[in-house]
């Protein structure tokens, strides 16, 4: 049986909807204090609904969900904070792309989000480079890729949890099989 496409309402009242709890779960996280965890540091709760986009709506929505998360990092952090949060996520939402979408193989949603973590890491890191014109945002780079590994994880598990009650509120849970 063919499952008819939502219609242009429901797909922007869900976009608001993922956008508000990124921004929610962002906002929440930037409050957070965590012993152990170096300036700058965060969780990167909200990349859960980046992931949740990219793997139940298609890379357009993961996108626009990234850009907006940024722009709401740049009005909540400044521009250094928003910066920042574009190039971790661009980076990570590329990876992710590619290996879920043009790979031949499918990926685990394990590996997707370590992959992504690891990768959003690595774009923050670049783009401390490209602010401070120093490779000095690399003695960072132990500590923020560990973290990437972990925070992956625990990404990959927090959208696994949440699967029954987002079906229980109306969200697609079925992912969508790139052609």
């Amino acid at each position: 049986m063919h499952k008819q496409k939502p219609s242009k309402a429901k797909q922007v009242a869900l976009s608001g909807m993922l956008f508000a709890l990124a921004m929610a779960l962002s906002f929440a996280e930037g409050s957070l204090t965590i012993p152990g965890l170096l300036p700058g540091m965060k969780l990167g709760l909200a990349n859960v609904v980046v992931m949740y986009a990219l793997l139940f709506m298609g890379v357009r929505q993961a996108l626009i969900l990234d850009v907006l998360k940024a722009l709401f990092v740049f009005l909540v952090s400044g521009p250094t904070g928003g910066f920042l949060s574009l190039c971790g996520g661009l980076l990570s939402l590329a990876v992710m792309w590619l290996l879920y979408d043009v790979l031949p193989w499918r990926p685990t949603w394990f590996i997707l989000s370590v992959s992504g973590a690891f990768s959003h890491n690595v774009g923050q890191l670049i783009g401390a480079g490209i602010i401070i014109s120093s490779s000095l945002s690399l003695y960072y780079a132990p500590v923020m890729l560990v973290l990437g590994l972990v925070m992956g994880a625990l990404t990959a598990l927090i959208l696994r949890a949440l699967l029954p009650a987002l079906e229980k509120l109306g969200f697609n849970i079925r992912e969508r099989r790139p052609s």
